[in-house]
């Protein structure tokens, strides 16, 4: 069983005999009254989205019955995202709703895990950081380093995240995705 303190952006949990993976969470400590926590749920069969509330502390979700896969990406057919399984080479398809915000993050040929319920592809587990090259980026900017603040940058995949001023076309960077944010130039 979770409990609400073990909530996290991606995590799979079974929520009234159903499956579903966290979008979005916020524990929330009103001045009067018990803290709380508000939740985007994503349904993993049907992709229905849920907003539900959890008593902080409280409340507890079960642990669904799911399997993970490493999959390698292949390509995208501008309708469904194709992965091949690297030990029985079976192909399987994700509709870009499936995929959901994850696309950002799908360099062709990188390995991804993909979650597997009831015998079905249902989705994608990140790395918590990915290597991704700079498409686009304004030139470096002289002297306007005083602010602290930088400038934005477009990935290979089409993320748009905010880099420091010395980055540019062509630097691979360690992004977050969690946070979607610049982590460090790799050298």
């Amino acid at each position: 069983m979770y409990q609400t303190t073990d909530f996290r952006k991606g995590l799979k949990i079974e929520y009234e005999n159903n499956a579903y993976t966290i979008v979005e969470f916020q524990h929330v400590n009103p001045g009067k009254g018990s803290a709380f926590v508000r939740t985007r749920l994503k349904n993993l069969e049907t992709g229905k989205v849920l907003d539900v509330t959890f008593k902080a502390g409280v409340d507890k979700v079960g642990i669904p019955d799911i399997s993970f896969s490493e999959m390698q990406y292949l390509y995208n057919d501008g309708e469904t995202y194709h992965f091949m399984d690297n030990k029985t080479y079976d192909q399987v398809g994700l509709t870009a709703e499936e995929v959901g915000d994850a696309k950002y993050y799908l360099v062709e040929n990188s390995v991804v895990r993909v979650t597997i319920y009831k015998g079905k592809a249902a989705a994608i587990d990140l790395e918590n950081f990915v290597e991704l090259k700079v498409a686009e980026t304004q030139p470096n900017i002289k002297g306007d380093t005083s602010s602290g603040g930088g400038k934005p940058a477009t990935m290979e995949t089409g993320l748009t995240i905010t880099v420091p001023f010395h980055i540019n076309a062509g630097d691979v960077l360690k992004v977050d995705t969690r946070t979607n944010k610049y982590v460090e130039k790799v050298k």
